[in-house]
């Protein structure tokens, strides 16, 4: 059996208990070595066989999973934050299914919930923005035309965009160009919820300049969005006037 599992969002104590059954259960581990928190290794048996995938290609990780079936052995294949959000997984299930090697996998806490955390932020307030866009700058990984973050941005929502830093002025003329004010609050959350996490706070206008001044050049999320204002209007869930299945209006 192959479990793929969400490594969580940064700190160690993070990854859910299942995840931390698992690595303690595990004969073979390959981790996101670029990205995981080495200190989740911890978790490991003594005899567990360990490898860094960030110095294998996609043959090297399958060739390991199948060596290790084949022996009766149970890997755990650990991918930052949760595997469903840029983990790179469809294309090692699609090889496991090819031949024929079970697979599960076990859910993390991504890192734009960690960066969420660690802003002490809601990217959902009333009458601010209902949706969330996780998205990317394209680079040398292309997005679909109608994905390019000017069309997105003219949809005005919270915005959290991924494996960006490295493009920050070309971000933040695209977004103005989607219709973001240059005065937009943002924010760049660097290794959210690890012991050195860096949180800067900046106008949209500002994200190449402060990055720039605090030497964040990777491993950084970027928010984008009015709901790191101070705008925003109370919520109907809690309102007194405002009756639900479990709650009515007059009753004492």
């Amino acid at each position: 059996m192959v479990n793929f599992v969400g490594a969580g969002c940064g700190a160690s104590d993070l990854i859910t208990v299942r995840g931390a059954n698992l690595l303690k259960q595990a004969d073979v581990i390959i981790y996101a070595g670029s990205l995981v928190n080495p200190e989740l290794l911890s978790y490991a048996k003594p005899d567990c066989e360990i490898y860094n995938s960030a110095y294998m290609n996609l043959d090297e990780v399958i060739e390991v999973m199948q060596k290790a079936e084949k022996s009766g052995k149970m890997t755990v294949r650990l991918h930052t934050g949760d595997p469903c959000l840029y983990g790179a997984v469809r294309e090692q299930f699609d090889r496991l299914d090819s031949l024929g090697i079970e697979y599960k996998v076990c859910p993390g806490v991504s890192s734009f919930c960690g960066m969420a955390s660690s802003l002490k932020a809601e990217y959902t307030l009333p009458d601010v923005s209902q949706t969330v866009i996780i998205t990317r700058m394209a680079g040398r990984t292309p997005v679909p035309e109608s994905e390019q973050i000017s069309k997105l941005a003219v949809h005005g929502s919270t915005m959290i965009i991924f494996l960006s830093m490295g493009m920050l002025e070309e971000l933040s003329d695209e977004l103005i160009k989607g219709g973001y004010s240059p005065s937009t609050p943002s924010a760049i959350v660097y290794k959210a919820t690890w012991d050195d996490e860096k949180i800067l706070r900046c106008k949209l206008s500002e994200l190449a300049k402060t990055a720039k001044a605090n030497n964040i050049t990777k491993t950084a999320l970027i928010a984008v969005g009015n709901f790191l204002g101070d705008n925003y209007s109370l919520s109907k869930l809690y309102d007194k006037n405002f009756e639900t299945e479990f709650r009515k209006c007059g009753l004492q």
